[in-house]
C-alpha cells in the first residue's frame, strides 16, 4: 500500500513539474505522418473543397492573383493521396505577396503541424505565424533566411531536412505577442521540431521580416511595429512547387512566456 501511495506521488509531482516546465500535450505527436492532437483542426487535407473553404488570397500590397485560388491539387508523389501545390502564375520569378494563401480564421496562440515536400532543387515556399513570422522552406540555404529557420533570427537547422523529393514535417507551439495598454510587453516566441527533431526552443522573434509584401505589420516601423491582432496562417507562393498536405492547428492560451513542449 505504502509503495503504491509513493508511485502515485510521483506520478503527482512528475505532472506538475511537467505542468510548470512545458507545454504537455498527453496526445502529442511530432514528424512527417502525425495524426491531429485532440481537439485540433485539419485545415488542409490535400482537398480542392477544403482549400476553397478554409483558404483565402492574402491580399497584400503586391496581391495580383484571382479567387478562386489557382494553387493547383496535385497526386501526391510519394504515398497515395493528394496535396496542394504553391504554384501559382502570379507569382512567377519570385514575387512572394502576388498569390501567398492565409486561412480565413485568424489565430493567437497555437500548436501547428505542416508537412510539405519541394519538388525541384532550390524550392522556396514558407509558413507565416499570424501572417507575420515567417518559417522558412528554402531548399539549399543552411544560412539564417535557410530551410527551417525562424527566418533571420535562427540558423538553418538544416541536418533535419529530409530533403527534395521527401515529405518533411514542422511541428510548431507558438505564443502571440503580448500588449498591455497598447504597449508590447512580451515579444512572440516559438518552439519547433523538424522532422521529430526539435530544432528551435522559446526563441524569440523580434519583428516582421521582409517588409510590406512579406505580412501584417512588416511595413510598421521597419517590422518592428508589431499590433495586436491575430493572424492567419500564411503559405507562401514564390512560383516554386512545394507541395502541402497534413496541416493541422489546435489553439491554445499560453498564459506564461513558455513554448517548449514534448513531441
Amino acid at each position: 500500500m505504502i509503495s503504491k501511495r509513493r508511485d502515485a506521488m510521483r506520478i503527482l509531482i512528475a505532472g506538475i513539474v511537467l505542468g510548470i516546465g512545458l507545454v504537455s500535450f498527453v496526445d502529442a505527436a511530432v514528424g512527417v505522418g502525425a495524426q491531429p492532437v485532440e481537439g485540433a483542426e485539419v485545415i488542409l487535407d490535400g482537398s480542392r473543397d477544403m482549400l476553397d473553404e478554409k483558404w483565402t488570397y492574402w491580399e497584400g500590397p503586391r496581391f495580383s492573383s484571382s479567387l478562386p485560388i489557382k494553387w493547383k491539387i496535385v497526386l501526391d508523389p510519394v504515398d497515395e493521396g493528394i496535396a496542394v501545390m504553391s504554384d501559382d502564375p502570379a507569382a512567377a520569378g519570385g514575387k512572394y505577396g502576388t498569390a501567398d494563401i492565409v486561412t480565413k480564421k485568424k489565430y493567437r496562440d497555437f500548436r501547428l503541424h505542416v508537412e510539405f515536400l519541394v519538388v525541384k532543387p532550390g524550392g522556396n515556399s514558407g509558413v507565416y505565424l499570424q501572417n507575420r513570422y515567417e518559417i522558412q522552406i528554402l531548399d539549399g540555404d543552411k544560412t539564417k533566411h535557410g530551410m527551417g529557420a525562424v527566418i533571420n533570427e535562427t540558423p538553418a537547422p538544416y541536418h533535419a531536412y529530409n530533403g527534395v523529393g521527401k515529405w518533411n514535417s514542422y511541428d510548431i507551439m507558438f505564443r502571440a505577442a503580448r500588449f498591455e495598454e497598447g504597449k508590447l510587453t512580451e515579444k512572440p516566441l516559438v518552439t519547433m521540431f523538424f522532422n521529430g527533431k526539435k530544432v528551435h526552443t522559446n526563441q524569440v522573434i523580434n519583428k516582421v521580416w521582409g517588409g510590406a509584401n512579406s505580412g501584417i505589420d512588416g511595413g510598421n516601423d521597419n517590422g518592428f511595429g508589431i499590433t495586436d491582432t491575430p493572424g492567419g496562417l500564411k503559405l507562401q507562393c514564390e512560383g516554386h512547387e512545394v507541395l502541402y498536405r497534413n496541416v493541422w492547428i489546435r489553439e491554445a492560451d499560453l498564459k506564461r512566456a513558455n513554448t517548449d513542449f514534448e513531441g
